[in-house]
């Protein structure tokens, strides 16, 4: 069972799927801390009225501080929309969901409306969502699991962005409980040749 800080900046639709796939036992996590790099969101709402603490912490120093009160396994970037820098000992530890399939419509300023903007641009007809550990540049860490979504020549962006996102309901969850069966350095060993 992993322990889990969860970082948001919005509305805690990700969250709401933690927090309901614990309740029902299919999650492999336990919610520790949410933090928010927004004042006021309602992701923090939630947390609350889930029973989870809720803190407010606009920079990853005073997240970092947070933290360290806290006995964490993994951080799970849940909309979280800043590049965040972990300390040392959570280094590899932070988790990250992506609204394409890496290596498609990734980097710095691809998140939200903006990669399904493109997806539509380019006819495609795959989209999905890729869940990877994520390190120091956007969208570049070890990939734990991603899955794919078929798209209608007639979808417009919201449609996109529903049909990735009913995808990542189930992919970030199941992505959490394979990095609790197969341990965090499996996947950074992975991708660097050493397994």
């Amino acid at each position: 069972m992993l322990k889990m800080a969860v970082l948001l900046s919005g509305s805690g639709r990700t969250l709401d799927n933690f927090h309901e796939r614990i309740q029902k036992g299919s999650l492999a996590g336990q919610i520790q801390v949410v933090v928010s790099n927004v004042k006021g969101v309602l992701g923090l709402s939630k947390a609350e009225k889930y029973g989870y603490p809720a803190f407010y912490c606009g920079d990853n120093a005073g997240i970092n501080d947070l933290l360290q009160g806290y006995d964490i396994d993994i951080v799970c970037l849940a909309g979280y929309l800043k590049l965040y820098s972990p300390p040392p000992r959570l280094a590899r530890a932070v988790i990250n969901i992506h609204p394409s399939l890496i290596p498609s419509f990734c980097g710095d300023g691809f998140y939200g409306h903006h990669v399904h903007s493109a997806v539509k641009e380019r006819g495609c007809t795959i989209s999905g969502c890729t869940v990877h550990f994520a390190d120091e540049n956007y969208d570049e860490g070890p990939i734990i699991l991603q899955k794919s979504v078929e798209l209608a020549y007639e979808d417009d962006i919201n449609t996109i962005a529903d049909k990735v996102f009913a995808i990542e309901c189930q992919a970030f969850p199941e992505a959490i409980n394979r990095v609790n069966e197969r341990g965090i350095d499996f996947f950074w060993q992975r991708v660097r040749g050493s397994v």
